[in-house]
């Protein structure tokens, strides 16, 4: 009887179509995000790895330290297996340029096409270099490069001897130890004085994997927050679908069909809903993945320096994870309902009392799942630690939240109906207190979109306004200055003389603290002393800076390594430092350091500055920048002034969180179709309840007046709880996951006006989804109310 049976059940479909498109476009929806997300993560992670495994990766031993080709031929002489890299950026660009010795290195992507005579003739004498086929394609002359596939994204490999000479240098930044080296040969260290064997952590994957788990964390936190937001659609379709089809339920049962029977059919049912569902969301997956890449690609390059491949590649990980969460989502969103049919007795489906006893039974333990949750997220903000523990903190405060919203929602309703004078208002209170059960997953829906608008909005703005100060504090300089090379900074020091101090930007690529990050050099003057907060510090911490007795350090290296004003910090090629000072550094997550300008270079003695800080009058700003332009027919990107570096940094801000805002939107914008799929089933079953009214007098305008003001105050109410949801969230998002994730605290900054705007956009999202519904009613024939009272109910 399961086939006759699933075919009356799938008969419900064809005659609620919008019902059925309800459902659907839900559960597409809820797949759609998550696995879009996932698929970016996935592509990303593919690029770390295959950064990973090129010469500038980490899988190798690498001996690092002050060294030059010489030395390369010495432990090769020696009998050790290695190969010699230069790594650079190429300027004006986030490429970087990797320096090989073509008959050393070991066969990858890279060295395959140097099997070409011609090629490898060209390649030796710096005519052409190496690079993915996207980098090649976007670089400005693409005929002197070689697109290679397998290539990590954003890496151009040229010949070492082509890119010393490109640099300006004789360097050697390491020697990577390959496979098969001899035992019993001398210590690479002893052989090359000065110098340091490091080797890989783990099993590979990428320094820049570790460093950006926090960025793909987040992003997946908001891939399931849209799809536990898509997913109260899908249970609002499912859970009406049920109360419509309790007659048939009944039938079903009467006529012979057991418990066990009907729930397995109804099982089968899901099943053909996951497949339709979820192959409709992994392509709309793939879609959102594609339209978001570019904007995640140029934030984890801003953010952390790491290039991501334009191409989106299909994998079946990310798909088939697509197919399993439609199906647990359609499992969630059924499973009360199945498991509540398989327990009632034979014709209580269709008896109204009792499935309503099931709601408040349901309501009562949602409200105290709702207190447990909120609880352990109050012992999660106490005791947690790690990152993983901050977003379950975040789970449990937004889920509860929702848990509780119906049970608060009802309390409300019922005060507001005893409070009510006059008939129609009690029927107003009364009528949205009984829509509340079938409004209650969409309006859960708005509220995690609101609240997650509310927190992430007031996390960024927070950060922005931190952030704006903090530039004012820091772009001291009225100019800042680009030489071309050592010799072009020499003639602009000497036009300089005596007219303007010029404060030296040097800096080199180094280990601080056992991870990839950046150590500068710095001039002790009044422009730092001044105008560089600092969070922690030493008596006298600038003087000793000066006099080349200890380093700052960025506030993300003394969060993320525990270490502070007085611990020693490993840095790199530069040695071991006292820290005697650390820095706010917002909006870089990367480990920075800074010495003294004499400990800098006796430690990076080829380092060369072409960048400086021109401190002039603002009054004579102008008129230099002028006069630097002429004389050195500067273009503008290499003289800029104060409010350019400003208006640049709040740009590359502002792009960093643009997938921020957009999934924040598409969140909002997936509640909004909630609201409207729950409001548009409902109103077909709300005929017989307002038939009677229209008979006693009150006009279909009026009533359908009526049912648009309940759904604005139902979403008002919403709103108004989301607020000190939201409020909650951004603190988490700051004092827990922000410290954790990137390694800076920003105080808490509100935005009431923002608030405003988003209690603004759900009221005008309910109006608009209850309009259509109210519309059908006010134009519904007369006859059509008449024949309820002709209905069996």
């Amino acid at each position: 009887m399961i086939a006759p049976a699933l075919r009356a059940l799938l008969g419900h479909w064809r005659r609620h179509p919008l019902q059925l498109a309800t459902l659907v476009i839900g559960l597409a929806l809820a797949t759609g995000l998550w696995t879009g997300v996932q698929a970016i993560n996935a592509q990303a992670r593919s690029s770390y790895a295959e950064a990973a495994d090129s010469l500038a990766g980490d899988t190798r031993p690498r001996l690092e330290g002050a060294m030059t080709l010489a030395d390369f031929a010495a432990a090769r002489r020696a009998g050790w297996l290695v190969t010699p890299v230069l790594e650079a950026r190429l300027p004006g660009t986030r490429l970087r340029l990797l320096g090989v010795d073509p008959f050393t290195m070991p066969p990858d992507a890279a060295a395959e096409p140097l099997g070409d005579p011609s090629l490898l003739r060209d390649f030796l004498a710096g005519l052409v270099v190496l690079g993915a086929p996207d980098t090649v394609a976007g670089m400005e002359d693409p005929s002197l490069a070689r697109a290679v596939p397998g290539m990590a994204p954003g890496l151009v490999v040229a010949d070492i001897e082509a890119a010393q000479r490109f640099e300006g240098t004789d360097r050697v930044d390491a020697l990577v130890v390959l496979p098969g080296n001899r035992e019993g040969l001398p210590p690479l260290e002893e052989l090359i004085p000065g110098t340091r064997l490091v080797r890989p952590e783990g099993n590979g994957g990428g320094e820049i994997a570790r460093l950006t788990d926090s960025f793909h964390l987040n992003l997946t936190a908001f891939g399931l927050l849209s799809f536990a937001v898509g997913l109260f659609i899908v249970h609002a379709a499912i859970g009406l679908a049920f109360e419509q089809r309790r007659p048939l339920l009944r039938t079903l049962r009467a006529i012979g069909l057991s418990a066990r029977s009907l729930t397995l059919a109804l099982a089968l049912e899901l099943v053909a809903l996951t497949l339709l569902g979820g192959g409709l969301g992994v392509v709309l997956g793939y879609l959102v993945a594609a339209l978001l890449l570019p904007g995640v690609a140029a934030t984890l390059s801003g953010l952390y320096g790491a290039t991501v491949a334009g191409g989106l590649t299909l994998s079946p990980t990310w798909w088939l994870l697509g197919f399993a969460m439609a199906g647990a989502g359609l499992a969630l969103a059924g499973g009360r309902s199945l498991w509540q049919l398989a327990h009632l007795p034979v014709l209580a489906p269709a008896m109204p009392r009792a499935w309503a006893q099931a709601k408040r039974r349901t309501l009562r333990w949602q409200m105290a799942g709702g207190l447990a949750l909120l609880l352990l997220a109050a012992l999660l903000a106490a005791f947690g630690t790690g990152l993983v523990a901050g977003f379950a903190l975040l789970g449990a405060l937004l889920l509860g939240a929702a848990l509780l919203l119906p049970p608060i929602l009802v309390a409300v309703l019922d005060l507001g109906a005893r409070l009510a004078r006059g008939p129609v208002a009690q029927w107003v209170w009364a009528d949205a207190r009984q829509q509340v059960p079938g409004l209650s997953l969409a309006l859960m829906a708005l509220l995690l979109a609101l609240a997650a608008n509310i927190g992430v909005g007031t996390m960024v703005g927070s950060f922005r306004a931190t952030f704006t100060g903090w530039l004012d504090q820091r772009l001291a300089a009225e100019l800042y200055l680009t030489a071309a090379d050592a010799a072009e900074a020499q003639r602009m020091l000497q036009f300089l003389d005596g007219r303007v101090t010029a404060l030296p930007i040097v800096s080199e690529e180094a280990r601080v603290a056992g991870m990839p990050g950046e150590v500068f050099g710095i001039r002790d003057h009044a422009t730092y002393r001044d105008h560089w907060p600092l969070l922690d510090a030493a008596p006298g911490a600038w003087d000793r800076l000066a006099a080349g007795e200890g380093a700052m350090v960025n506030e993300q290296v003394a969060r993320r390594e525990g270490l502070w004003t007085g611990d020693a910090i490993d840095l790199g090629r530069a040695g071991t430092w006292e820290i005697v000072g650390v820095y706010s550094d917002y909006g870089n997550p990367r480990g920075q350091a800074y010495l003294g300008a004499s400990s800098f270079f006796e430690a990076f003695p080829d380092a060369v500055a072409t960048r400086f800080a021109l401190r002039v009058a603002p009054d004579e700003a102008p008129a230099l920048a002028d006069a630097l332009a002429e004389a050195f027919a500067l273009p503008p990107d290499r003289l800029v002034d104060q409010a350019s570096v400003k208006r640049f940094s709040l740009e590359v801000f502002d792009s960093t969180f643009a997938v921020t805002a957009a999934l924040n939107a598409l969140t909002l914008g997936v509640a909004g179709f909630a609201l409207w799929a729950s409001l548009a089933t409902l109103a077909g079953m709300r005929v017989p309840q307002v038939a009677p009214l229209w008979a006693l007098g009150l006009t279909r305008r009026r009533i359908a007046l009526l049912d648009v003001a309940r759904a604005a105050a139902l979403a008002a109410l919403t709103a108004v709880l989301a607020i000190p949801v939201g409020i909650v969230l951004a603190w988490a998002l700051l004092a827990v996951v922000n410290v954790l994730a990137f390694g800076w605290l920003l105080p808490l900054a509100l935005f009431p006006l923002d608030w405003l705007r988003l209690a603004a956009l759900a009221l005008v999202a309910a109006t608009l989804a209850a309009a259509l519904p109210a519309l059908r009613l006010w134009r519904m024939p007369p006859a059509d109310l008449v024949k309820v009272f002709a209905h069996e109910r």
